[in-house]
Parts: C-alpha cells; structure tokens; sequence
C-alpha cells in the first residue's frame, strides 16, 4: 500500500505505523465529532430514528469517564462497509463490471466466513483506493450519504445498536473504531448519533484523493494505538470504557478497556473471551445473548479533516 514518504515501511517500523495511524485517526475523529457538535447545537443535522433501548443493564449512568468503542464490520453493521460502498460506486458508474464481480466475491467471501482476513483486507482497501483516487473529498462524502440509504441502514444490527445507546443514554461517548475509510465510518455514526468515527486515514491534496493512505489501515493493533491515544486527549480512563467487536484481530483493543465485549464473535475471539470471561452477545441466530463472567457494572471526521490531522502530525513530529 503506498502511503506518504515520509511514512514508507523503509522507514517506519509496522509498530510506528500502527501508532501513527492510530494518532492520525484520533485526531481526525475529535476534529469531526466537534464540528458535528458544532451542526448540532445550531439545529442542522437531522436525528435518526430512536433505536431501542430495552437490551443492556449497564452502563453506569453519569461516568464522564468512560467511553465506548464499537467495531464496525460485523459488529455494527451486517458485512463489511467498505464493500457496500463499492457496490453503491459501481452504481454511479466509478468502475466496470469486472469490478463489481470482484467486490461481490469479497463480500460473498466476507460474510460466510465472518472473519476478517488481513491480507483480504489489504486488496480490498487497495481496489477502494485506485477506484477513487483523483476523485473531490466532497463529491465521495455526498455520495457516501446515499449509499448509506441504499445499502447499510437497513444492515445494522439492532442488538448492537441497543447496546450503543445505552452507553449514549448513560451520558457517554460511543466512537466507530474501523478500518474502513474515515469518511464512511463518520457518515455511519452520524447517521446513527454516535459520537464519531476513528477510521482509516487517506491523503488528499486540495481535496482531491491522491491514493494513498496515511500510516496503515487502522486494523489490529492500529486501533488499539487509536482508542488509547483518543482516551488520552478525552480524559478517559480505559479502566471504565467497553468495547466490542467480532473479530480477534480487535483483542489488543478490546484487552485495552476494562469491559470488553465478543459481538457475534468469531472462533478464535470466542475461544479467547471465554478463557479470559469476557461477555458475549450473539445476534446472529436471534438467540439470547450468553454471557460470561461476573456482573459487570457497565454490564467520516471528513476525509479532509484526517488530512489535516495527519499534516498536523507530521509537523509535529519534524
């Protein structure tokens, strides 16, 4: 994946590059989710439809302190993002049909397998990347809007949802933790008032993709550098924050807070939550959640504001 030169794997150890793309991502989620306050409090944003609210026991209502961090494939969201937004591209004629063919495998892929394999991952991103280069940050967020309308509203998992709102109704922060691009990950959790989006960064010059990313993918232990860099510049303790995800590619994330969650988990996450009794809800097969362990008591910013961040961190670091 070609990325800054500056952040070349010649360069840059793979830890550094986790850390640099989680800092990247958190700034870009803060500058986001305060200019989605700012919309907010002067009444421009329209509220999604109330998501239900009878699920969750916890969280302890009034811990300014604590946090949640949602994993957004298969946790959130029924497949993957990024491939939902390859089919809404392909709509509006970005590529051809052999294209197509090929995002539809993934997703196939994708969702009968229900794990995420990196290097899968990677080719994904990679086709994302050369599909959109050359195009305006803006004409890909307006679009993003729609393709949300078309082919995620109707995929996100309820039980999930329930799960984050609990943590909203508790006073609390709820952030997407992805891999996907940072500019769908925060159309998502706008559409569903979360509080923003901790997303894989992309370059942009003058507003327009150049096809490269900023550090890495935010996948594995990117996410976790994310969450904990994002906790520091909010005042969290992690010992008080959730997360949840899927995936054991997301335990350095989920072994970062104090309760961790295995939302429809695959083999491997389930395996490791139960050794370590961490929670699992499964939302799959309609069953009712298991859990394990001891009660507990908390039982996209834009493309061009993670350019921003990824300038200001450059900076910073020269």
């Amino acid at each position: 994946m070609a990325a800054l030169g500056w952040l070349t794997p010649r360069r840059r150890s793979a830890t550094a590059r986790s850390v640099l793309a989680g800092e990247a991502a958190a700034e870009a989620a803060r500058k986001s989710s305060q200019q989605y306050e700012a919309l907010d409090a002067l009444g421009t944003l329209d509220q999604d439809e109330t998501a239900s609210r009878a699920e969750p026991e916890f969280p302890v209502a009034g811990d300014d302190r604590a946090a949640a961090f949602f994993d957004l494939d298969n946790t959130v969201m029924q497949g993957a993002a990024i491939f939902h937004f390859g089919r809404g591209l392909y709509k509006r004629k970005f590529f051809q049909r052999r294209e197509l063919a090929r995002f539809a495998w993934q997703q196939t892929w994708f969702r009968l397998a229900g794990v995420e394999d990196p290097e899968h991952m990677q080719d994904v991103r990679e086709s994302a990347l050369s599909i959109v280069k050359g195009h305006r940050v803006s004409e890909l967020m307006s679009i993003g809007e729609e393709i949300y309308d078309e082919y995620m509203a109707d995929r996100i998992w309820p039980g999930t949802r329930a799960l984050a709102q609990a943590h909203l109704d508790a006073g609390q922060k709820v952030w997407l933790v992805t891999a996907a691009p940072v500019e769908t990950a925060t159309i998502i959790a706008r559409r569903l008032g979360l509080t923003g989006a901790l997303g894989t960064v992309a370059e942009s010059v003058d507003g327009v993709y150049t096809g490269k990313l900023v550090g890495e993918p935010l996948h594995g232990p990117a996410k976790a550098e994310a969450v904990r860099a994002l906790a520091h510049a909010e005042g969290l303790d992690l010992g008080r924050c959730a997360a949840y995800s899927d995936s054991h590619n997301d335990i350095p994330m989920l072994s970062l807070v104090g309760h961790p969650y295995a939302i429809n988990p695959d083999t491997k996450l389930r395996r490791h939550a139960r050794e370590r009794e961490w929670r699992l809800r499964d939302y799959r097969t309609g069953r009712k959640a298991a859990k394990v362990g001891i009660p507990a008591a908390a039982g996209v910013g834009a493309l061009a504001g993670g350019t921003a961040a990824a300038v200001a961190l450059h900076r910073r670091r020269r």
